[in-house]
């Protein structure tokens, strides 16, 4: 659930370390070849990050009582939801006891996204998995408390209450 800033990857860092091998002494050769793994700058190996869309399933990071929702409708456009936008979603899973049922059409605002977003200052934010904080259609928070990291991106879309609430701001 960390977040990330990442840079291009660098082919030659990854020369560079893959030259060294399993050698230690340097001295002893066997028949065995090394054989290289695939890099996650490879890709072939990334999975490709796209827009929060209808059908796409989020974690629930606040108290409401929701644990995940699926994305029924974005409010932003055609493409898909991003950081800070406002989506419409059907509860997936729910503690029992909470604020909102299993089945319930909620509004959400999302506060995570697994997509790359750049920043002015040239570095790219991107986080490990997709999570909403449950809003009502007014926009106020159901729930008291924000779990995990937040991005100050927020601040830009008028989401001042979640970076209030919110444990860490990235």
């Amino acid at each position: 659930m960390a977040a990330f800033l990442r840079s291009k990857c660098s082919s030659a860092g990854r020369t560079l370390m893959g030259g060294l091998g399993n050698n230690l002494f340097g001295a002893v050769n066997s028949s065995v070849e090394t054989v290289s793994r695939p890099s996650h700058c490879d890709p072939i190996f990334q999975q490709i990050r796209t827009f929060i869309q209808m059908r796409t399933n989020l974690k629930v990071v606040d108290n409401s009582g929701a644990k995940r929702v699926m994305c029924i409708q974005s409010l932003r456009g055609k493409k898909g939801a991003r950081l800070g936008d406002t989506i419409i979603g059907s509860v997936k899973e729910a503690q029992p006891r909470g604020k909102v049922k299993k089945g319930d059409v909620v509004y959400g605002v999302v506060v995570r996204a697994a997509m790359k977003r750049g920043r002015n200052d040239g570095s790219e934010i991107q986080f490990d998995d997709n999570a909403i904080v449950l809003v009502n259609n007014k926009g106020e928070l159901i729930g008291t408390r924000v779990f995990g990291p937040v991005p100050h991106e927020l601040r830009k879309k008028k989401h001042l209450k979640i970076l209030a609430l919110a444990e860490h701001i990235v």
